[in-house]
C-alpha cells in the first residue's frame, strides 16, 4: 500500500484488505501480557514487556490453513489483537502519542508449538513454523482498543475469552517501549499477547479468532502429511 493510500485509509476510517501482498519487516510479539495466561503456563508476570520475534514467513491469511508440523505433538492457538504500524518510528518520546504511528488493527493467531517452546526455552522455533501467524480478515483503521473482547473458538467452542483492558501493558505503552528497542517500520506487526485458555489444535479443526470491532479470522487446521498427499 502506498503512503497516500495509507493516509487516506486513516482519514476516511476504512477497512484495509490484508493478503499475500502484506509483507512486514518483522512481527514483534509480547509474551505473558495477560496475567491469567501467564499463570496457566506457570509463569510470573514480567516487570517489563517480554518481547520475541516471529518469522514473517509464518504469515498466512483468513481462510488459509494452519499446518501442523511433523516436529510437534502440541500445537496451540493464541488469539491476539494485532497492531499494524503505519509509518516508521524510533525512540518515541514520553510526551508523544504512540497511536499516531498506527495504521490499524487486526486479529492474529500466535500459533505455538508448545512442546518445542518448552524444550528450546526460547521462543523462535516453536513460534515460527510456516503458517504459524494467521492474520486478518482485514485491517480496521478506526478502533478504540482500550476494552475490546478477544475470543478464540475451536470448532465453535469458546476456548479463550478476555478483554484488552486486562493487558498488563496496554497498546500505547507497547508501541513506545518497542520503539526504544528497535525501529518499527511501516507495515510491521505487534502481537499484543493472548488471554488464558490456550489449547491443542488437531487436524480437521476450525480455529476462529474474533475481536470486537474487527471481525473473525478463520483458519482450518491440517496435518502436514495429509496436506502433502493432497
Amino acid at each position: 500500500m502506498t503512503p497516500c493510500a495509507s493516509v487516506c485509509a486513516i482519514l476516511f476510517k476504512m477497512k484495509i484488505e490484508i493478503g499475500p501482498g502484506f509483507s512486514p519487516s518483522k512481527i514483534v510479539c509480547v509474551g505473558r501480557n495477560y496475567a491469567e495466561h501467564a499463570a496457566e503456563l506457570g509463569n510470573e508476570i514480567p516487570k517489563e514487556p517480554l518481547l520475541f520475534l516471529k518469522a514473517p514467513s509464518a504469515l498466512v491469511f483468513d481462510g488459509d490453513s494452519i499446518v501442523l508440523p511433523l516436529q510437534s505433538q502440541q500445537v496451540e492457538h493464541e488469539g491476539e489483537l494485532a497492531v499494524i504500524i503505519g509509518r516508521d518510528c524510533k525512540d518515541i518520546a514520553d510526551g508523544e502519542d504512540p497511536l499516531q504511528y498506527v495504521q490499524g488493527y487486526s486479529c492474529l493467531n500466535d500459533v505455538t508449538a508448545r512442546d518445542i517452546q518448552r524444550a528450546d526455552v526460547q521462543f523462535t522455533r516453536g513460534k515460527s513454523f510456516d503458517t504459524f501467524c494467521p492474520i486478518g480478515p482485514h485491517i480496521e483503521t478506526d478502533l478504540d482498543t482500550s476494552d475490546l473482547k478477544v475470543a478464540c473458538r475451536v470448532n465453535g467452542e469458546i476456548r479463550q475469552e478476555g478483554r484488552t483492558s486486562q493487558m498488563v501493558f496496554p497498546v500505547g505503552f507497547l508501541i513506545r517501549y518497542i520503539s526504544r528497542q528497535m525501529t518499527l517500520k511501516a507495515g510491521d506487526v505487534i502481537a499484543t499477547g493472548t488471554p488464558a485458555g490456550v489449547s491443542k489444535m488437531n487436524s480437521g479443526d476450525v480455529c476462529e479468532v474474533e475481536i470486537d470491532g474487527i471481525g473473525v479470522l478463520r483458519n482450518n487446521v491440517a496435518e502436514a502429511r495429509a496436506l502433502a498427499r493432497a
